[in-house]
């Protein structure tokens, strides 16, 4: 492996420093989707939007402070705003987290985006490096010729390997902030629903 290294040249250093922060995002990203579903409390959710149902606001503020479920979070800030503008509120507290959640995917964007342009860059140069080779020594010796060939086909293998390697996770990761993003609007939805039956005073 660090003989194919060494024969890619020197566009081979910033595809592994592009591999290097694809797989530093892609471990973070884990780690953090990890750590958000095991803070994930539904008992808490429901109890809080039973609490809502009765018009209990202060004891469902109460319940769920230092909460570290995003949907309840933003259902508080909702709660809490309820009485200026619950649609602005919610909309607020689920752009905050749906920022959180997208946090370093641009960067991860970018890698997969130029991971493959500095393999075709790699490749480029190797052909150049082989036709001026070409040009000074002749077909006599064709083993100089094809190692700017291998340079090209190394980089460009390097630079797919890393994009595709990446893309999997990327892909996965944004699904997971959409599937967020709908669940934290369908609770917002409910929420918004049982403050209208409050303010119409519909008993539960």
């Amino acid at each position: 492996m660090l003989e194919y290294f060494r024969q890619g040249g020197p566009i081979m250093y910033p595809l592994l420093l592009c591999s290097l922060v694809s797989l530093t995002l892609i471990v973070e990203r884990a780690l953090f989707w990890i750590r958000e579903e095991k803070r994930r409390d539904r008992r808490l959710l429901d109890e809080l939007m039973t609490l809502v149902e009765r018009n209990e606001l202060e004891k469902a503020r109460g319940l769920t402070g230092g909460t570290k479920d995003f949907i309840v979070r933003v259902m508080v800030c909702g709660i809490v705003h309820q009485a200026f503008s619950l649609r602005d509120a919610l909309r607020m507290g689920a752009d905050e987290e749906i920022a959180r959640m997208r946090r370093y995917l641009p960067i991860l964007d970018t890698m997969i985006t130029l991971s493959p342009l500095l393999g075709i860059l790699g490749t480029v140069t190797g052909i150049i490096s082989s036709f001026n080779l070409l040009g000074s020594v002749g077909i006599e010796q064709p083993r100089m010729i094809t190692a700017g060939i291998a340079q090209a086909l190394i980089t460009t293998a390097f630079g797919l390997l890393i994009a595709i390697l990446s893309l999997l996770p990327y892909n996965y990761f944004l699904t997971r902030v959409e599937k967020a993003a709908l669940e934290m609007e369908k609770y917002g939805t409910t929420l918004e629903i049982l403050f209208e039956k409050l303010r119409n005073g519909e008993k539960p």
